[in-house]
């Protein structure tokens, strides 16, 4: 054995070759051909050549680990342009990973040469002021070296940082304009903000303490909002809203996270981001998150989704959700090496995609819509119903009638407020008494009564022991006038244009916070399948591949 290494090493050295570095790490197909190669100039068999250059790349980057860990020091490789003075197209940098993007440039300047380049990770450009570990560098990175001119790389870096700028103003709007919403109590008109019912699978609204109302009105906001950026296909955006939604999922019961089946679907949609911007140092993260999204779907769903069928009378709108988490599941599972756990979760994956492809047949798409129902409405009915046409109608019209009851419903207690506030009482006192209620305004109205009454009794009991205090003299300062109470529904007869100018201002980061926001409560569910299938081919390619190779 040892006399195998030292003869392959040796070759490997005339050749230049290293085997922990591309191509040789992602296709194995490489690493046949070298040991085809060196068969005829050994007196080796083919396997007795593959097995020792792969124990030699095994040993190379345990070496690469063992040097990082003890001495903090990594080894990069860098893809470099081709120059007069650099024939050599790849080079290795050892180099921490605690320093800036501007400070690993001046190292790669010093030693190449170069004046004016970008540096590229998985198709990003490195940001100059932020730290390399924090940018998700590595041992045995790959970095792209692109040598641009001293214009050019100006003009990129200043777009780069308003771009920048403008994400993390966007974000403080976003999060600011939640916070409002958060704080509302209801007595505002509920019909402008639908997402703000929290309701379980039977659309039966939860009674959940304040406080955690307001975590799950974060966490449901910064959810719908990261969502709409995966569309635009912004998944690094949408990675820092899904990431504070999940900070807000977690100051919540646990025990409420198990009734809803946001929580599963945040964790996938985490996971999507990781793997759509090739973020594969997050597989820890990844594994544990898809971990959870299962648990949390067998318990709002049941085995076999049976819990799902009793409440909503069909399943075939969740498969969607189901093939992203096998599908994800199959991309890990390749990851980690295990061939057969991809390939099983795969071929399920294939499974629900041509079942579901089958249930939008074209045809069926149209007889809905000529029927005036929406695009959406059409897919999600079929997926819903299995493909079923006339089981598709029924159910669009059903949610169209409770959602019209539903619209009547929020009618009536806005109508039931505003009858209690025109009895004298401030608005959300009234949203309170109908909330303690159940929506009985009669009930509502005695409670506000009751409620007033102990007041005006506590305020004499203090009346008299302040004149008894004061020997019968009230303090001059309660002689002067005093502003309004913030919680006072009287208009003040001066006009305060800051608080004014406030008010408009939090309107604005209100709608801005809803824009994106759909209406459609299943809006989750209504998946093209695009991207699915693109990632589900690369996975098939990328198996076949290894297959043929150690064939």
């Amino acid at each position: 054995m040892e006399e195998k290494h030292m003869q392959l090493i040796s070759l490997l050295r005339q050749d230049k070759d290293q085997l922990w570095t591309e191509p040789f790490i992602s296709d194995q197909q490489k690493i046949r051909e070298l040991a085809q190669k060196y068969v005829s100039a050994t007196e080796f068999t083919l396997e007795e050549v593959i097995s020792t250059l792969e124990s030699i790349r095994a040993e190379r980057k345990d070496e690469g680990n063992k040097e990082l860990k003890e001495t903090a020091v990594a080894s990069l490789e860098l893809h470099l342009p081709k120059t007069a003075e650099i024939k050599k197209r790849k080079g290795q940098l050892k180099t921490k990973l605690d320093i800036t993007t501007q400070e690993l440039k001046r190292q790669i300047s010093e030693e190449y040469g170069f004046k004016h380049f970008n540096l590229i990770l998985t198709g990003k450009a490195l940001s100059p002021g932020k730290r390399l570990d924090e940018q998700n560098v590595k041992n045995n990175s790959k970095i792209m070296v692109l040598v641009v001119s001293s214009e050019q790389e100006k003009t990129e870096m200043l777009k780069s940082e308003e771009k920048k700028r403008q994400q993390d103003e966007g974000f403080q709007r976003t999060q600011k304009g939640f916070q409002i919403l958060s704080e509302r109590d209801g007595s505002e008109d509920p019909t402008t903000t639908p997402f703000l019912e929290i309701a379980d699978q039977k659309g039966n609204p939860l009674q959940i303490p304040d406080s955690e109302r307001k975590a799950l009105i974060l966490a449901m906001g910064f959810h719908e909002k990261g969502r709409a950026l995966m569309k635009k296909r912004n998944h690094s955006a949408a990675l820092s809203h899904l990431q504070q939604a999940d900070e807000q999922f977690n100051k919540c019961n646990s025990a409420l996270l198990k009734t809803v089946d946001n929580y599963a679907v945040l964790q996938l949609d985490v996971v999507w981001c990781y793997q759509a911007l090739q973020q594969l140092d997050c597989l820890n993260d990844a594994r544990e998150r898809l971990e959870r999204a299962e648990d949390c779907f067998k318990r709002c769903y049941g085995e076999q989704q049976s819990r799902l069928q009793q409440i909503k009378g069909h399943t075939g709108g969740e498969d969607v959700l189901f093939l992203r988490l096998y599908l994800l599941q199959s991309l890990l599972a390749y990851h980690d090496g295990k061939k057969n756990q991809a390939l099983n979760k795969l071929s399920k994956v294939e499974e629900l995609y041509g079942q579901l492809c089958l249930d939008l047949d074209p045809e069926k798409m149209l007889q809905l819509k000529t029927l005036g129902f929406s695009e959406q409405e059409a897919r999600l009915g079929l997926r819903a119903c299995r493909g079923d046409v006339e089981a598709a109608e029924r159910l669009i019209t059903q949610r169209k009638k409770e959602k019209k009851r539903e619209r009547e419903k929020r009618r009536q207690r806005l109508q039931d407020i505003n009858t209690l506030v025109e009895l004298g009482f401030s608005k959300r006192d009234a949203a309170r008494a109908l909330h303690q209620s159940r929506g009985d305004v009669d009930k509502a109205y005695r409670v506000l009564l009751d409620s007033a009454e102990a007041q005006s009794s506590d305020t004499q009991t203090n009346l008299d022991q302040m004149l008894l205090d004061n020997q019968g003299v009230v303090p001059p300062d309660l002689l002067s006038p005093s502003p309004p109470s913030s919680s006072s529904e009287e208009p003040s007869t001066s006009y305060d244009s800051t608080a004014s100018g406030s008010s408009r201002l939090d309107e604005e980061l209100v709608n801005e916070a809803l824009e994106d926001i759909p209406r459609h409560e299943e809006d989750y569910l209504d998946l093209t399948l695009d991207e699915e299938k693109q990632l589900m081919e690369q996975i098939r390619s990328s198996l076949e591949k290894q297959s043929s190779s150690s064939g």
